[in-house]
């Protein structure tokens, strides 16, 4: 029972951080995205 116990939390740590750096690279990514974005917006209206 110790070993399954062992592995279940292993996977789930892992995956949990697994989880976490993805949504952090999504997110920043998408940041940068709206950024370019707006500041290609702004730039078509000061013209």
């Amino acid at each position: 029972m110790d070993d399954q116990l062992r592995i279940i939390l292993i996977i789930l740590v892992s995956v949990s951080i697994f989880g976490l750096l993805v949504f952090v690279f999504v997110k920043n990514y998408i940041k940068n995205k709206i950024d370019h974005l707006v500041k290609i917006e702004k730039d078509k209206k000061s013209k």
